[in-house]
């Protein structure tokens, strides 16, 4: 009798029965919502959250806004755009070394193509780097690198290790067995498989999740420059904190349209990717009998 196959990648996958789950019973939907309730209570009063400012504060938030651009500084583009060009570089290349550096961590944390250890080890590596904010990186980072775009690079690039290679191993729990047996029939070695059979399957998805991690990155590298990690940051904390509102104004406007611009072309670059080249349908002309 043929034994069932103990590969993880090649073992036949028991798919989820598709039968609609019952709805909780009556006593278990009230006792879910009050205790929703009472967390959002909770929540509130631990925070305190104060009804006057929340009707007043749409009006102080007009009243800054019409400082800032009412007109903005326009003389101040050139400074902030080159600010705003800092936090790119600072984004593009923390993606980059989040992306080479997440391959294989993400290849070591998949549990269908690494032993049971070794990926365990692999993901509480990567939720290790997670659960600490970019922010709080760069500021560990500052003391020792100094002020500037490369503390903000390294915060960038090691968080972007944790996130990336989490997606990544998700991806590779959800190829499809059959290349990769293809390739071991053909007496292909370990890397041989990983390489022919693994990576084809999940490399367009993961380049894409590499470009929405850059844009991430570009609204995070904004973010970095108020504790000195450089960027547009620290510039809008400059003209802030000195009250030069027409200043901020105009730094917000370069910040907001370098990041829809960025996203635009990320967004149209990774559809393309997942989707494939539009083919254009040739149709053969019919000849007249």
């Amino acid at each position: 009798m043929a034994q069932a196959s103990t590969d993880p990648l090649t073992a036949p996958r028991t798919r989820p029965g598709t039968a609609r789950p019952r709805p909780p019973r009556r006593p278990l939907r009230m006792a879910l919502w009050l205790a929703v309730t009472g967390a959002v209570l909770w929540a509130a009063l631990g925070v305190d959250v104060d009804l006057s400012d929340l009707l007043v504060g749409p009006g102080r938030l007009l009243s800054i806004a019409g400082l800032m651009f009412t007109p903005p500084d326009w003389a101040y583009a050139g400074r902030a755009f080159e600010g705003m060009l800092e936090s790119i570089q600072i984004a593009w290349i923390g993606t980059l070394l989040g992306a080479v550096f997440s391959l294989p961590l993400g290849f070591l944390a998949a549990k269908n193509v690494t032993a049971a250890t070794g990926s365990t080890v692999a993901r509480q590596v990567l939720n290790g780097i997670r659960a600490v904010p970019e922010l709080i990186l760069a500021i560990a980072f500052v003391p020792i690198l100094g002020l500037g775009a490369f503390a903000g690079t390294m915060a960038i690039g090691l968080h972007s290790i944790g996130t990336l290679g989490k997606l990544t191993a998700e991806v590779i729990e959800g190829i499809d067995a059959g290349p990769v047996e293809a390739a071991r029939a053909t007496g292909a070695s370990t890397s041989a498989v990983m390489r022919w059979g693994v990576l084809p399957q999940v490399l367009p998805d993961v380049v894409a999740f590499w470009l929405y991690r850059f844009e991430i990155n570009l609204r995070t590298s904004a973010i970095l420059g108020l504790v000195g990690a450089g960027g547009v940051g620290g510039i809008l904390q400059n003209t802030l904190q000195y009250r030069r509102w027409d200043k901020a104004g105009m730094t917000i406007l370069v910040i907001v349209a370098a990041t829809v611009a960025i996203d635009a072309v990320s967004s149209r670059i990774r559809r393309r990717i997942i989707a494939g080249p539009d083919r254009a349908v040739v149709v053969a002309p019919v000849e007249a009998t």
